[in-house]
């Protein structure tokens, strides 16, 4: 069954119920307040009555002045105790008949049911005790066909019945109207998905719906996600151009001093050494590559951290005293503090810092410096080289996947131009930012922030 079919049952089924509920309440107060308003009309009549039989000086006039307050199939009865009927008079033989006279010494009021000439009718009775004189007690009773209230009951019940069944119409109409509706952006969404799934490829849903709803907002998320899968099948698609790109030329100079040896074998032994350096050498740079490439694939499949906490001090030397002992180069710590901690990735943050060194080695002979510091919320790593530097209009490009300022040089120095790329990345996991400053052959200082 569709949801917009469920949804249209549902409203509608929950509609009738409360129709059904109100409804009934309807016709039990009207019926309640009807009987009250006779009852009432009846009290007041008895009322008038006993003043009547107060005031007469004799009781020979008493029913012709009782007949003076009959009203239409109607009776009026003075009962003794014993229920014994003192004074009766009636226009309706059948209803005297039907209603036995009862005695009631407080005030009373009820209704009975009985056969008509168009089916049963309500009878409404009620008892008021009277006093004559001081020689007895009497009871008043007042009896009456409640004629008008069978048919208003009718009618009533019909203009409900028709109500329900209208509502019950409209409701359809309106809950197939508002599933419709509801179910649009929905019904969008899975003809753009089946679009996608058969061409394979990503497109929006257009967004007609401009109340801010959770149907707009689900429309968003599902644009957005789209936007997304465009972004990385863009991503991967540059990756895979970039990578190609990279690759073409060591492969290329494999390919070319394999086939010199492959056709002068290793007679000239210089030729040869120089052939089988040159294949070692872009092959290992080949690998080196591939590496960085597994780097960059695992860093933007995982969005997780495994956070602890890291003293900056301790970490950066450990780091330094290792690169200083491989590389035989002069890098120094400045900290004003022996303690600076941060809540950060260690393997990955340590990436970001000997990728910076790296660089640093890299494109400059001179000594390497690297400061700690604290400014109001972010611990501070700088790492400053003098170095050839990167000129002003680069700037703005160099965390780009393989881009490098220098090729020719880059080429010498063995780089892929994706190591700001993975750092940035990982800055950006931490919450954190990356920033460099630098002069064009006066070196350069790349500074990272990283929240305390």
């Amino acid at each position: 069954m569709k949801i917009t079919t469920k949804i249209n049952l549902l409203t509608t089924a929950w509609m009738l119920c409360i129709l059904i509920l109100v409804n009934v309440v309807v016709f039990f107060l009207f019926m309640k307040t009807t009987i009250n308003m006779e009852k009432d009309m009846l009290f007041k009549k008895a009322a008038d009555i006993e003043k009547q039989i107060d005031n007469s000086q004799s009781s020979r006039n008493v029913e012709d002045k009782l007949k003076g307050f009959l009203s239409e199939y109607s009776y009026i009865r003075i009962i003794g105790p014993g229920n014994k009927i003192i004074y009766e008079v009636s226009n309706d033989k059948v209803l005297s008949t039907k209603i036995k006279g009862r005695y009631a010494e407080n005030q009373q009021s009820q209704t009975y049911l009985i056969s008509g000439k168009n089916g049963e009718e309500q009878v409404l009775v009620v008892h008021d005790p009277i006093h004559t004189g001081k020689q007895f007690k009497e009871s008043l009773e007042i009896g009456e066909r409640l004629q008008g209230l069978e048919a208003r009951k009718e009618i009533l019940r019909a203009i409900l019945i028709f109500s329900t069944i209208l509502a019950a119409i409209i409701s359809l109409l309106g809950g197939r109207w508002l599933s419709n509706m509801i179910m649009r952006p929905i019904s969008n969404m899975i003809t753009t998905m089946e679009e996608i799934e058969k061409s394979g490829v990503p497109k929006t849903i257009t967004i007609q719906n401009r109340a801010k709803d959770e149907l707009q907002t689900l429309a968003k998320t599902f644009n957005r996600m789209i936007d997304r899968l465009q972004e990385n099948l863009a991503k991967q698609s540059q990756f895979i151009s970039d990578a190609s790109h990279e690759l073409k030329t060591p492969l290329t100079v494999i390919k070319s001093y394999a086939n010199l040896l492959r056709r002068h074998g290793l007679e000239n032994k210089e030729m040869a050494d120089e052939a089988i350096q040159a294949i070692h050498s872009e092959a290992t740079r080949i690998q080196k590559m591939t590496d960085t490439f597994l780097d960059l694939a695992t860093l933007e499949r995982e969005s997780e951290l495994e956070i602890h906490e890291v003293n900056l001090v301790s970490f950066c030397q450990n780091i330094l005293k290792q690169l200083k002992q491989v590389y035989k180069r002069e890098i120094t710590l400045e900290y004003d503090t022996s303690s600076l901690i941060v809540h950060a990735d260690e393997l990955k943050l340590k990436q970001v810092i000997i990728i910076l060194l790296d660089n640093a080695m890299k494109y400059s002979q001179e000594k390497i410096e690297v400061f700690l510091e604290q400014k109001e919320q972010f611990a501070i790593i700088r790492v400053k080289d003098y170095g050839i530097g990167i000129p002003q209009e680069e700037i703005h490009n160099i965390f780009e996947r393989f881009y490098r300022v220098d090729k020719a040089r880059s080429r010498e120095t063995g780089g892929t131009g994706l190591g700001l790329h993975i750092a940035k990345s990982i800055m950006k996991l931490h919450k954190g930012e990356i920033e460099i400053e630098c002069n064009e052959g006066s070196g350069t200082t790349v500074k990272l922030l990283l929240p305390k």
